[in-house]
């Protein structure tokens, strides 16, 4: 349902409810938690969760650390990291996600870092370009998407990605 010019993600979205609605089966059959650890999707994906009614059994929190004084300060990422690497980048999202998992009740978690446009974007990092992090017990598993469209497109197929990785992790 639309009420004039999409600004946000429409966390209504078919699509994004049924998989938030699948990966709680999988998290309710383990009787595991969930942390967010989000930076260019500003809390989207914690919203999309809690779309669904009985979420908090599920949900264990989130962390939207959108500055990189966030990412140190609340998830543990050394500033060293991403002064090396930038905050768009493999170690910093693998770092958020165990930060995520350490400093929560969750049994995993899940991290997105990226750069959703129009600005911010550079040759070797363009708009579009987001790495993703998931912490299981005992792994950390990473990896990037370069995704098409606008801000809005690219923090929906970020959204869509992490829910979808985690899932098939979870499998």
């Amino acid at each position: 349902m639309s009420h004039g010019p999409a600004t946000s993600l429409d966390v209504g979205d078919d699509e994004l409810l049924a998989l938030a609605q699948s990966l709680s089966q999988h998290l309710l059959a383990r009787g595991w938690m969930l942390a967010c650890a989000e930076s260019c999707t500003g809390g989207l994906i914690a919203a999309t969760c809690t779309e669904l009614s009985g979420s908090s059994v599920w949900l264990e929190r989130g962390f939207v650390t959108y500055s990189n004084e966030a990412k140190s300060e609340l998830l543990g990422v050394p500033l060293e990291l991403i002064a090396q690497h930038g905050a768009v980048s493999e170690p910093v999202a693998a770092a958020m996600a165990s930060g995520a998992a350490a400093r929560s009740r969750a049994q995993v978690a899940l991290s997105v870092t990226g750069i959703a446009g129009p600005t911010g974007g550079s040759p070797s990092k363009p708009v579009g370009t987001v790495w993703f992090g998931w912490s299981l017990p005992g792994h950390v598993h990473t990896e990037v998407r370069h995704f098409a469209g606008d801000r809005r497109a690219v923090r929906r197929q970020t959204v869509r990605h992490a829910l979808t990785g985690l899932i098939d992790a979870l499998r």
